[in-house]
């Protein structure tokens, strides 16, 4: 048999690895397996709800890897489709949980929700699993500070610049994976080369615009840098956003190569300079600032 919980858990924050603690923990007590079963692509760009602005924490590669590492025994994806947003919770849990899965304990959160508009609350979902004969066991919130923990405030926080309050909520530091392609190379002209990032997640959000401290993982090793997440007002960009991170003491050609950035601090808000000789200035205030304090 298989003990499971359910949901997108975008991000893996902490009020998730509660219910993973809890999964794995009563798994163990049961001699059963443990699985995440999840969903992809996300619900609301499926059903078209804000979907043209809506952002993930984590792709699903991500999210995999965050649900093994912590210790969970499957990781189970359902394709999320408009005909599969119709089935009503019963219909889940008897015919994909039980019938399919071999559930027979279900973790939820304590805002968990499930299937079509016919189970609106934790309390309407344990009474149908109730019915079944599944048993589920309900994970209390996780707070920061005052604020209850959920992949939305992560999100509001992110939007402000915040990394700090985001990597706070998630256990980790936010990251960024993609591959590094060519720029306009202004940054190497100016003494500053700058490592260009295409995601390879395209609806990954992005901290706001601004300067941040970040670490770089590259196949050469761990490295640290300034990365600056906007429009690069002074050189011009046509309103493109790019992500150019300069890797301190690193000099290699890596186009093409895989990148990794965490965001660790936020240093400034992007800003316009009159030349590159202004800019030239800034990073290098920025780089002491960073060997200064991190």
């Amino acid at each position: 048999m298989v003990v499971a919980a359910t949901g997108f858990f975008d991000g893996v924050h902490k009020g998730h690895r509660a219910v993973l603690q809890t999964l794995k923990d009563t798994a163990r007590a049961k001699s059963c397996e443990s699985a995440i079963i999840t969903f992809w692509p996300h619900p609301r760009t499926v059903l078209q709800q804000d979907a043209s602005t809506f952002r993930l924490l984590t792709a699903l590669d991500e999210k995999k890897e965050l649900v093994h590492n912590f210790g969970i025994d499957k990781f189970i994806v359902i394709p999320f489709t408009k005909d599969f947003s119709k089935k009503d919770a019963a219909t889940f849990l008897k015919e994909y949980l039980m019938e399919h899965f071999g559930v027979s304990t279900l973790i939820v959160g304590y805002d968990h929700r499930l299937g079509n508009s016919s189970c609106r609350s934790r309390e309407e979902l344990q009474e149908i699993a109730q019915g079944l004969g599944l048993e589920t066991i309900v994970v209390n919130e996780v707070n920061s500070g005052d604020v209850t923990i959920s992949s939305t405030k992560i999100r509001a926080a992110l939007a402000a610049g915040d990394v700090a309050t985001a990597n706070e909520m998630l256990g980790y530091n936010y990251s960024l994976r993609g591959v590094v392609v060519l720029g306009n190379m202004i940054g190497r002209t100016i003494g500053f080369p700058t490592a260009n990032m295409q995601l390879y997640e395209p609806l990954k959000m992005l901290p706001a615009n601004g300067v941040y401290f970040v670490k770089v993982s590259l196949s050469s090793g761990e490295y640290i840098g300034i990365c600056n997440v906007g429009n690069r007002p002074t050189v011009g960009n046509n309103n493109n956003k790019t992500i150019e991170t300069h890797i301190l003491d690193f000099n290699e050609d890596i186009y093409g190569l895989d990148i990794r950035i965490e965001f660790v601090a936020r240093l400034r808000d992007e800003m316009k300079f009159s030349s590159l000789e202004q800019l030239k200035e800034r990073i290098s205030l920025d780089k002491e600032f960073v060997r200064n304090n991190f």
